[in-house]
């Protein structure tokens, strides 16, 4: 009978925790939410950091709650901001480097995520301090080894593979890589483009594997958007006229192309494993292509703005003009989008067809994260 009382008292410990760490809206549980990723989702961890890169002083964060700074690089909130609140996930999941984020703070997910961060280790080394793919998944098996002590191997495995995982990276191994200028014509003359994207998915694939041999199951794995079209790339582009700069959105689309490979087989070699791939490149190509109908009146040019014919030049700052209506426009500033874009990115990223994200949405996801037998 010992066994079975130990076996008993197990699964209620693990049930207890998940009623903790997941939440209950509506009589469902929901799962954890884990963000790796660069600027588009960071949530304030280079605020802690000594890096060029922050957004941690206004007018970042002028339509976000309390309008204040927070260290989003955007007006307002993120694509993975919004998806939590979408979904209900129990608002948004805090930075890691965040003093409160410890203890039962861990229950509900953490973010990861560090503006300047890539996929390869030399990424943004423009900017100095920044927490790359490698560091992120590092500071995550901190946490995992923090939740296995305080609650147990069993009930933190269940937890993390209960759990809802995203993973936002790629576009500053080309933007503040490959194609930065001090670094990219030296680059550039020893590693063709294909060789480069090859060695960025090599890379990639090992971190996803250690991700599930970390416990990650579910993992939502964004692509690249469409790069050449942001302000930054349209003004040092100048060649490209009034069009999107077509070489940076080549790239991109190589990675993408790839990435979507590695999606799949992934899936289909690691057990229990679900793997979601974002098109963001077809999404924010089509609001794009499409402003005017999806309801913006600039999709070209910054919000927020200091010099350049696309407002690109500059990053957004204290002494930065910005527009009055953030809601028209698709760019915050010289390298994000602004509160609205993230807005209809993340909506068809929750709802979308496979076209939008493959094989299945978020929504699906989740639903597939529930645990069907509730307490």
């Amino acid at each position: 009978m010992v066994p079975v009382r130990l076996a008993l008292l197990v699964f209620l410990a693990v049930l207890l925790l998940a009623g903790s760490c997941l939440g209950v809206v509506g009589g469902a549980f929901l799962p954890a939410t884990f963000v790796f990723g660069d600027s588009l989702v960071d949530a304030g961890n280079n605020n802690y950091i000594v890096s060029l890169s922050k957004a941690n002083y206004p007018p970042n964060g002028i339509d976000f709650d309390g309008h204040q700074p927070t260290g989003r690089y955007t007006n307002g909130r993120t694509i993975v901001d919004i998806l939590g609140q979408e979904m209900g996930l129990g608002g948004f999941v805090p930075p890691y480097l965040a003093p409160e984020t410890a203890g039962d703070a861990l229950l509900r997910g953490v973010n990861y995520a560090s503006g300047g961060g890539g996929i390869l280790n030399q990424t943004g080394s423009i900017f100095g301090g920044r927490i790359n793919l490698d560091a992120q998944i590092d500071n995550y098996a901190n946490n995992r080894h923090d939740l296995i002590t305080r609650h147990g191997e069993v009930a933190a495995v269940s937890l993390l593979r209960g759990a809802l995982f995203s993973v936002t990276m790629g576009s500053n191994d080309f933007i503040n890589n490959y194609l930065t200028p001090i670094l990219s014509v030296p680059q550039r003359a020893v590693t063709p483009p294909e060789t480069f994207v090859d060695s960025v998915i090599a890379k990639y694939r090992q971190q996803l594997v250690r991700l599930y041999m970390l416990d990650a199951r579910k993992i939502v794995v964004v692509n690249v958007g469409p790069i050449g079209c942001i302000p930054y790339l349209r003004d040092t582009t100048p060649s490209a006229g009034t069009a999107c700069a077509e070489f940076p959105n080549q790239l991109a689309r190589s990675f993408n192309r790839k990435l979507r490979g590695l999606v799949d087989e992934l899936t289909a070699n690691l057990t229990g494993s679900r793997f979601v791939y974002a098109d963001v490149y077809r999404i924010v190509s089509d609001i794009i292509a499409n402003y005017k109908s999806h309801g913006f009146e600039v999709a070209d040019s910054a919000c927020c703005y200091v010099s350049g014919r696309f407002g690109g030049l500059v990053p957004c700052g204290p002494t930065s003009m910005f527009c009055a209506d953030r809601s028209k426009y698709v760019f915050w500033d010289p390298y994000h989008p602004s509160d609205a874009a993230n807005k209809l990115i993340a909506s068809r990223i929750i709802d979308g067809d496979p076209a939008d994200i493959y094989p299945i949405n978020v929504r699906q996801l989740i639903g597939e994260l529930i645990p069907s037998n509730r307490p």
